[in-house]
């Protein structure tokens, strides 16, 4: 009895630590690692969050760009940072999801070293095609890509993201062929939109303003339901392919052993932010679809994410040194 006692005396003590910690947090600067350059999706929502939080909290939430790798360089510093809660990381399906399966060695395990702390959004791709095509449908992609064999390039932001699998699952499922073009973040926009490449798999906040001018078209998004972005384009499994769901997210994460009670504070604050009406219409404009939830709810998402993104890099056969 007195060792039973002596450890529940040991774990109030911890809790006790650990509320009393984070009642005063933060008392510093807080940094947040973008692991993607700087106007990318991740890195608008993590600014927009790092916003609400310096006002909500009077302390500065910086943002820190950390690109390269897909991901994994960003990923691995908030991996690698103090488990102190001055570190953060909002991070999105490839490093988390895709990356441990695509590169033969990390070296650390994102699911297991980095702490989920509350998903920011659901950003679903969105198939666009340069308007010189005359194509207005996923159909019609497809038989044009049957009809010329080879003639169609689609760009991504690298192999092994979302945008390239999405394209891959695609021409795989279509039975076509296309040729894949990765390039570095929104670098991917840039040739598509030149008429260099015929489609793209992309976050709807990239490209959603170059659809509203009519300067690329867009097929189907890539989520299970209608994105509420844009309601009236239909989604790739309504144009023929069931069960194609292939979307981005994003969330915020802290390095394992960061404190339950600092953890718990952030979640709260980015539910609170999330469930503010203008940052709701906010985001939907941009083409997100706001989420939210407890970590645990977050962590069984990121798990199955994991799972289904495992399957496809294999069959895909794309893999990094």
């Amino acid at each position: 009895m007195p060792r039973i006692k002596r450890l529940a005396g040991a774990c109030a003590l911890v809790a006790f630590a650990a509320a009393a910690f984070a009642q005063g947090y933060p008392a510093k600067p807080v940094k947040i690692i973008v692991a993607f350059t700087a106007g990318g999706t991740t890195d608008i929502m993590a600014r927009s969050l790092a916003q609400r939080l310096s006002e909500k909290y009077r302390q500065p939430f910086v943002i820190e760009n950390k690109p390269g790798a897909g991901g994994n360089i960003g990923t691995e510093a908030a991996v690698r940072a103090p488990a102190d809660g001055y570190t953060l990381i909002v991070n999105s399906v490839g490093p988390m999801a895709v990356n441990p399966t695509l590169y033969k060695s990390l070296g650390y395990d994102p699911l297991a070293d980095l702490v989920p702390i509350a998903q920011i959004s659901d950003v679903p791709n969105v198939l666009v095609v340069h308007p010189s095509l005359g194509i207005r449908s996923v159909q019609q992609l497809v038989a044009f890509g049957k009809a010329k064999p080879g003639s169609l390039n689609y760009s991504s932001t690298g192999i092994g993201t979302s945008s390239h699998l999405s394209g891959y699952m695609l021409a795989a499922r279509g039975g076509f062929e296309a040729t894949h073009v990765p390039y570095k973040g929104a670098e991917a926009v840039k040739d598509l939109l030149a008429g260099r490449i015929q489609f793209m798999f992309a976050t709807i906040p990239s490209v959603i303003a170059h659809i509203r001018a009519g300067s690329l078209v867009a097929l189907a998004v890539t989520s299970k339901e209608r994105s509420r972005s844009m309601p009236e384009i239909p989604t790739v499994a309504e144009s023929g392919f069931p069960g194609f769901e292939a979307g981005s997210w994003f969330g915020l994460f802290a390095p394992r052993g960061t404190p339950q009670g600092v953890i718990a504070e952030l979640n709260r604050a980015t539910n609170e932010f999330i469930g503010e009406r203008n940052v709701q219409a906010r985001m939907i404009e941009e083409g997100a679809d706001p989420a939210g939830g407890t970590p645990e709810q977050f962590g069984a998402f990121v798990r199955r994410e994991f799972e289904k993104w495992r399957t496809v890099v294999r069959e895909s056969g794309a893999s990094v040194e």
